[in-house]
């Protein structure tokens, strides 16, 4: 076991103190199954809490076994999942799941180095299983303990740089083993960063760390951490078309090897941003109502996204085969994963047909 100095001990007993008297009650902190706390730590990566909640309870509910997990269809893993995005997320996680069942006889490994060889795990979310599952002093460091050191220890750099990293690291797992409870410590520091040591506005008068914090202390809180300039944003715009026969409407599912892959929408297409006639963009299609009924904004990574749902039709129904599409009725949609966006567009052609 590695030494460790009188201030890190110090530091690990003050955030243990705190977390056990502010800990959130979460649904994945009343086990520590490691299948459970997998899911979540998946599930919570680029996404709020308040978000995941309400997925991970169903997704226990429905898929409670990393064995229902491994041996469930994927477009029901997808149902579950939608809405959550960044789907190469569950996909890795499901080929994990199925490696755990050959590999592992359907036990969750505890050795850090296995459990960083699954598809999809990371160093962090390695750290995370096996310290909050099982207590072993591994650290972790995700962006809310990246604010949290770099404050506290005046680490400067961008947290992105190998140097700079490597420090984090370091402090990561001299802090865990100092404390002698990794999966309270690991816990605390990540609650620390989500209640206490926010992004923008910290709550410095009532930081349990408050009189060890080197940002703090040179009032240079908003210098940590420091962060490189996100790259400009590109806009782009699609067109989606809804072509209605009946109760049915026509969508398609988006292949293997895209961005969503496997998810459903409805046929669209990519236009330049300051198009005005669409006439010869959409072909097989033809608009039948030059007003559209829906405009959504939403962004995936550096891209800013709009997509315009206009009422359409095909030109000719022995083109239908061109479009790579399939009939499909509303109860039929409501069982299959749409992206979050063509989501809204499926929603909003519901409630105009009711």
């Amino acid at each position: 076991m590695k030494k460790v100095s009188p201030k890190f001990k110090s530091l690990a007993a003050k955030l243990l103190y705190w977390f056990a008297a502010n800990a959130r009650d979460l649904p994945w902190r009343r086990t520590r199954d490691p299948y459970a706390v997998w899911i979540s730590e998946i599930m919570l990566q680029q996404t709020q809490v308040k978000t995941v909640i309400p997925y991970y309870e169903r997704w226990m509910q429905s898929l409670p076994t990393i064995q229902d997990f491994a041996k469930a269809k994927p477009q029901r893993v997808l149902k579950l999942w939608e809405g959550l995005g960044y789907y190469r997320r569950v996909r890795l996680a499901q080929d994990a799941a199925r490696l755990i069942m050959t590999k592992h006889s359907g036990s969750f490994p505890e050795s850090f180095d296995e459990v960083v060889a699954l598809p999809g795990v990371g160093r962090y979310t390695a750290g995370a299983i096996c310290s909050i599952a099982f207590n072993q002093p591994t650290p972790i460091l995700d962006g809310n303990v990246i604010r949290v050191l770099t404050r506290l220890l005046g680490i400067a750099g961008n947290p992105r740089s190998k140097t700079v990293n490597a420090e984090l690291w370091r402090a990561a797992e001299e802090l865990v083993i100092a404390s002698g409870a990794p999966s309270p410590l690991n816990q605390g520091m990540m609650e620390l960063g989500a209640l206490i040591c926010l992004p923008r506005q910290p709550k410095c008068p009532i930081c349990p760390l408050r009189p060890d914090c080197f940002a703090l202390r040179n009032q240079r809180v908003e210098d940590f951490p420091a962060t490189a300039k996100r790259p400009a944003a590109t806009l782009r715009r699609f067109i989606a078309l809804v072509v209605k026969d009946g109760e049915r409407l026509l969508v398609q599912r988006r292949p293997n090897g895209v961005v969503n892959a496997g998810l459903w929408e409805f046929p669209n297409v990519e236009v330049p941003v300051n198009a005005k006639d669409l006439k010869k963009l959409i072909p097989p299609f033809q608009i039948t109502d030059r007003s559209r009924f829906i405009e959504i904004r939403h962004s995936i990574t550096r891209y800013r996204i709009i997509l315009e749902a206009y009422n359409a039709k095909l030109s000719s129904n022995s083109l239908l085969a061109e479009t790579n599409s399939v009939w499909k009725t509303q109860a039929q949609m409501s069982k299959l994963p749409f992206t979050s966006a063509h989501r809204k567009v499926m929603q909003r052609t519901i409630h105009l047909q009711a």
